[in-house]
This record gives structure tokens, sequence and C-alpha cells, in this order.
């Protein structure tokens, strides 16, 4: 018996999906504003990639391995290092999960090294949160759980300039 897809749950991701590349993209340009005024020059951490097959003229068949760094990485004006990891959710709230055990372990050594590490939350609401990590890593003391809503993250939410650049530093 072949299982059909549930076509409201392909829609609900498609959704998820496109939202999700928006709001990559929102910090792409919010990150390019910075680097075009000599703020910060902070770029997305490409993702690493293993080749399974090669095919004619140059091209191959490739597949995602997992991801040992965070999203974003760069340095800001003065010299100090910036890391963020970016999740966006459509839910109304956050899980900490959401951030890879290889991941944080990335953030949790760059910080202990003096970087500043983020975790820029976004949620379908529009709102965009930069989660110290030092807080993400311990959300069981902070918030009572390893999630965070929207509301408990209200004192870490982001400003939008007039441009709709995230006001992230």
């Amino acid at each position: 018996m072949v299982k059909r897809k549930d076509p409201e749950r392909q829609r609900i991701g498609a959704v998820n999906r496109a939202l999700g590349k928006r709001f990559e993209a929102r910090l792409d340009a919010t990150f390019e504003y910075y680097r075009a005024r000599g703020f910060a020059f902070v770029e997305k951490t490409p993702e690493p990639m293993k080749v399974i097959g090669r095919l004619e003229q140059g091209r191959f068949v490739a597949c995602y391995e997992k991801k040992a760094q965070p999203d974003y990485k760069g340095i800001i004006k003065g010299g100090r290092t910036v890391l963020f990891e970016a999740k966006f959710t459509t839910d109304g709230r956050i899980e900490q999960s959401r951030v890879l055990p290889s991941q944080a372990d990335y953030m949790t050594q760059h910080e202990q090294l003096g970087a500043r590490c983020y975790v820029l939350v976004g949620f379908g609401s529009g709102a965009v949160y930069r989660v110290p990590w030092s807080v993400w890593a311990d959300m069981k003391t902070h918030f009572g759980h390893k999630y965070a809503t929207e509301a408990e993250l209200a004192g870490y939410r982001v400003s939008t300039a007039w441009n709709d650049t995230l006001l992230i530093f």
C-alpha cells in the first residue's frame, strides 16, 4: 500500500520553507547594509556538501552533511568576532534543540574566547529576537523549560529601521 502525502501538510511545509528563506534574505540584506557602511563584515557560512556521484560535463550529485558551524560568522568594527545561528518558526515557541549539539559546542568555544555569540530567532509574526548564546544554552534556568515563547524573548527583540534593516548591533 502506497502512503499518500497529506496535501495540507505539504502546503504548510512549503509556506514555512518560503518564510524561512525570506527571514534568511532579510538577514543577508541586513549584514550587507552593515558591510557597506563599514560597521561589520558578517557572511553566511557555506553548508558542507559531500559528493556522492559524478555526472558528465563537470556536474555531480551531492548531499548536505550535518552542519557543525553557525549560520553566520564575522567581525564587528573594532575587532570583535561575532557568530549568529539563525532559526525561524511559525510556531508560538522555539525549541532549544533546534541548535545541534555540534553547533552548540562551536558557539560555546567561541564565546569562551571572547566572541559575541547569538541565536537570531524569527517568528511568523515578523518579529526577530537576538538571544545571547549564554541565555539560549541555559534556557531551563532562564525560562523554566527548554524552549522560549515570543513573550519570553521580548527583552531581546530587535528593532527594525525604516528600510527593513534589522538593528542587530
